[in-house]
């Protein structure tokens, strides 16, 4: 039987981490189109807002139900507010591990949130969902990614040569360029005792069944 991760809200003194649902369709369109986002993953651009409600209702449930990842939205807990997007994907569930990454929206850079919400997922499926690794795995040339895995306590492990394709905007669109991917792990151990955004407000509640 594939196991698979609940459907979860996941709190953080200034976050709400949840279910994406369709009434983000607008503003994760407008996050996909950013120009970062089109350097450093692999989603397509332009990004339309049918692209998105696809995303939402499509694939990432079907990614849930395989039991190979978890999306979850990342709102501001006042505004609720989409500010970003935690990926859970290539799980491992006998070996109890799995990749994580982020996105945050360009007005909400700079403030954290990329940080705050990966620890706090990270949290979660080491107390909650008994994991045993996290991975993360860093364009080279993407600072700002490293400096989230460093601020979260990820243990650098190498790097995987010419792994990776980011891309670069020219006159007739985008250019793949390739580049290193910096690995990261991220363990129980390496968190026990921190003062993570869950410290002081932060929980964890179930959904019913979302989709």
């Amino acid at each position: 039987m594939t196991s698979t991760f609940p459907n979860i809200s996941i709190s953080t003194e200034r976050l709400v981490l949840r279910p994406l649902d369709t009434d983000d369709v607008p503003a994760l369109a407008e996050m996909m189109n950013d120009e970062q986002v089109g350097a450093w993953t692999d989603v397509p651009q332009p990004f339309s807002e049918q692209a998105a409600r696809t995303w939402i209702t499509d694939h990432a449930p079907a990614e849930r139900a395989a039991g190979r990842g978890l999306d979850l939205a990342v709102t501001e807990f006042l505004t609720q507010r989409l500010v970003g997007l935690i990926q859970l994907t290539r799980t491992n569930w006998h070996v109890r591990a799995t990749e994580l990454s982020y996105i945050v929206a360009p007005w909400a850079r700079g403030e954290g949130y990329a940080s705050e919400a990966a620890l706090a997922t990270a949290q979660w499926l080491f107390g909650d969902q008994k994991f045993e690794r996290v991975e993360l795995r860093t364009a080279a040339d993407n600072a700002a990614s490293q400096q989230v895995a460093q601020k979260i306590g990820c243990i650098s492990e190498g790097v995987l040569r010419n792994a990776c394709i980011a891309h670069v905007r020219t006159e007739d669109g985008w250019s793949d360029v390739r580049t290193d991917f910096i690995v990261w792990s991220l363990l129980p151990e390496d968190i026990e005792g921190a003062d993570g955004p869950l410290a002081d407000t932060g929980g964890f509640s179930a959904y019913p069944d979302w989709n």
